[in-house]
């Protein structure tokens, strides 16, 4: 093979890796999009507080979907986990806001598959929303909705053999809509309480010795969490 033609090689998948991380930032980059697009018709008046951002970290436990399909051929089942969490706001006016949220530890979860095999996998999701909070900033109790896209990175899938013998059993990213209903207490002008659920949809595909089974999960989980807060 000659030079020539090792550097076009070369020089194609470096390309095509490009591609493929540009098209993993679209996802969110519309969500962001959409979210200020979305700021001037949920808009009330003008901002009457100076804190314009604030920053929560908090606990939250996750539970996926009780049958959420199967991994190589066995109906699998998926235990819930805790994780603490991170995020941080933008507020467009009083009432609407630019969250990006995540977890700053991955949540562990158990799996039992129907024919006797046990295993575990990590995820770690990160999400970017836009939010519609009630009433005034200086309310005592001010709930909020929020809409946006999130993706979940699994990894570290570890499965006895009776799963898929001695294949790696691989669990794709699990990506899509999220929706978030929370709740602001507030202690002070600047400091906070939060509790929240956030429902997030999104399958993923199955691989056994690095190979597509055809299989989905559809994990769909609920993430419960609360945390404390300062806007600055």
């Amino acid at each position: 093979m000659s030079d020539k033609t090792s550097l076009k090689r070369m020089l194609a998948r470096n390309e095509s890796n490009r591609a493929n991380r540009v098209r993993g930032l679209r996802p969110l980059s519309a969500a962001l999009a959409l979210s200020l697009a979305a700021a001037p018709a949920f808009a009330q008046d003008a901002t009457t507080t100076p804190h314009r951002f604030n920053a929560t970290v908090g606990y939250a436990h996750m539970v996926p979907r009780s049958d959420p399909g199967s991994i190589a051929g066995s109906r699998a089942d998926f235990d819930g986990s805790g994780a603490p969490t991170v995020s941080g706001s933008w507020f467009v006016n009083d009432n609407v806001a630019v969250e990006l949220w995540g977890s700053a530890g991955k949540f562990e979860n158990d799996v039992n598959l129907a024919n006797g095999a046990r295993g575990t996998v990590k995820q770690q999701p990160v999400a970017l929303s836009g939010q519609y909070h009630f009433g005034a900033p200086d309310r005592a109790i001010r709930p909020y909705l929020g809409l946006g896209y999130y993706q979940a990175n699994i990894d570290d899938e570890q499965f006895d053999a009776t799963a898929a013998g001695d294949q790696h059993v691989g669990i794709g990213t699990p990506d899509g809509a999220m929706a978030t209903a929370g709740v602001d207490f507030n202690i002070t002008d600047r400091w906070f309480a939060r509790a929240d659920a956030r429902y997030l949809h999104g399958k993923s595909d199955v691989r056994v010795g690095g190979q597509d089974t055809g299989e989905e999960l559809q994990l769909n989980p609920w993430v419960v969490g609360v945390g404390v807060g300062v806007r600055f």
